[in-house]
């Protein structure tokens, strides 16, 4: 009997586990290891804010695919692994043995010296929303006049402009802030279609200079300039678990794992990792979702793969991905080379796009 060990409920792992439904393998002992009963799917997250979609229309029971893949579902969080015994360790003191090990554990945010454990972090996205909401409810009670947004990427993008539409009545402005320029990584087209949408909505932009602090009452800018805003909004890159490298298992520079192209651990070939949390050594590239999705096959088979012994197979990252940048209001922005798309149909791609993968890992109504 061989054990596969699934720790995190990420994207990939959503296919893994469909994968392992769909097609039963004999002789295996399937444990996933998350802290949420549901995985929340992270392009959803920004319509969830500004109140298109209900929580329940964006999260998947990982209980129920587990045992549908015949598995055993422990709400748990990994706290290390031991890969000489080959065993996880959780947060409850279990040990998991493993044959087997994937990792799709997600990353959390970055952030600078002195951040305010006030500040509300894009990640863990559970974490967010809860704060999330009691920012919406003191801002509905008038206690925030203006919000902070420190990174101006796809994702802080995103969640400023849902935010905006979710207080549509409250009096709350926001800045926006990055040390380089809004949406490094796409289009010059792209980004200027986004820079009027921010202009035309009043929200103010600050690029070039890093956020060194972020406290109760604002933020310190470099340069000794100071800037008040009663919340703070953290939304710069990913960073790494501590406990990857304490593991032992070879990283990248950041600390997340690395693996080769068929998304196994270049220094423990039973370990895998996928999504944010595993870094392909021949070809580097930005954390995302997109990514992550497309992973998740890929993973699977490998998956299969290693447990009959057989010669796994790369993973191929597309030379562009589609990118769909939800604007707040039921409008978008499609990002594709140097291509730039916007309107209301771009929303309504996205929207279906996003209910279809959410659709493909329901297995009934929600509990």
């Amino acid at each position: 009997m061989k054990r596969v060990v699934l720790v995190g409920g990420g994207h990939s792992h959503l296919a893994v586990l469909k994968s392992f439904g769909d097609a039963p393998i004999e002789g295996i002992r399937l444990t996933l290891l998350s802290p949420n009963r549901h995985a929340l799917y992270s392009g959803m997250i920004p319509g969830l804010i500004a109140g298109h979609y209900r929580l329940e229309d964006c999260r998947v029971d990982l209980g129920a695919l587990a045992a549908r893949a015949g598995g055993r579902f422990l709400v748990d969080s990994a706290l290390g692994i031991d890969p000489g015994r080959r065993e996880v360790i959780t947060l409850r003191g279990e040990r998991l043995a493993y044959d087997l090990l994937s990792l799709d554990i997600g990353s959390a945010a970055g952030e600078a010296p002195g951040i305010s454990e006030r500040a509300l972090r894009l990640r863990p996205v559970e974490l967010f929303l809860a704060g999330w909401e009691r920012l919406r409810q003191a801002a509905s009670r008038g206690e925030v006049r203006h919000i902070a947004v420190i990174g101006g990427g796809a994702a802080g993008m995103e969640v400023l402009l849902a935010m905006q539409h979710g207080l549509a009545g409250a009096a709350v402005e926001f800045t926006l802030f990055d040390a380089r320029h809004i949406l490094a990584g796409h289009s010059e087209s792209v980004r200027r279609r986004i820079a009027r949408i921010l202009v035309a909505r009043g929200i103010g932009v600050h690029t070039g200079r890093k956020v060194f602090v972020a406290a109760a009452g604002g933020l310190e800018i470099e340069g000794g300039e100071r800037f008040q805003a009663q919340a703070t909004v953290w939304a710069t890159g990913a960073s790494a678990p501590a406990w990857i490298a304490a593991s032992g298992l070879r990283t990248d520079a950041l600390g997340f794992v690395a693996v080769s192209e068929a998304l196994q651990s270049a220094s423990h070939p039973e370990i895998f990792a996928a999504g944010d949390v595993a870094t392909i050594v021949s070809e580097a590239r930005p954390k995302s979702g997109v990514i992550a999705v497309r992973q998740g096959p890929a993973l699977a088979r490998n998956l299969r793969l290693a447990l009959a012994g057989a010669t796994l197979e790369p993973f191929r990252s597309p030379a562009r991905t589609l990118a769909l940048i939800s604007c707040g209001d039921r409008y978008a922005v499609a990002s594709w080379g140097t291509l730039a798309l916007g309107g209301a149909w771009v929303w309504r791609w996205k929207d279906r796009i996003d209910r279809r993968f959410v659709g493909k890992y329901r297995l009934g109504p929600e509990p």
